[in-house]
């Protein structure tokens, strides 16, 4: 069951509800229930999730360079709940923005250290 789960859904893009890419699912989280049957809890996306998933020593250099980019390792996934997906198809479509969903921490420190230094990087266009 496992391997046809992981043909459905590992590697396809994340969507949000407004149409903007949020990742790709790099790893499933599984959880038991109250009878010990096991269930999807939750899709995992980002470089920490995909480094777990592949393992070995390139899945190690990969969760090397998440760390590098954040003040407190180690790189937690990103774990979108499964209630929150709205359609399964060639992408993952949310329910919500990506707005609501905790923020990278790989984009957090870029966003703290690299872009928010540009100059008018804080005023909004339009």
């Amino acid at each position: 069951m496992r391997i046809q789960l992981a043909k459905q859904l590992l590697d396809r893009q994340i969507v949000d509800s407004d149409g903007r890419l949020v990742g790709r699912v790099d790893d499933i989280a599984f959880a038991v229930d109250d009878d010990g049957f096991p269930y999807v809890a939750c899709l995992l996306t980002g470089q920490g999730a995909l480094g777990q998933r592949i393992g070995g020593r390139i899945g190690r250099i990969l969760v090397a360079v998440a760390d590098r980019f954040v003040d407190d390792p180690p790189v937690p996934p990103l774990r979108i709940p499964l209630d929150q997906v709205a359609h399964l198809g060639s992408a993952v479509r949310l329910r919500c923005p990506a707005s609501a969903l905790p923020p990278s921490p790989v984009e957090s420190w870029l966003r703290r250290h690299l872009i928010d230094r540009i100059p008018g990087a804080n005023r909004a266009s339009g």
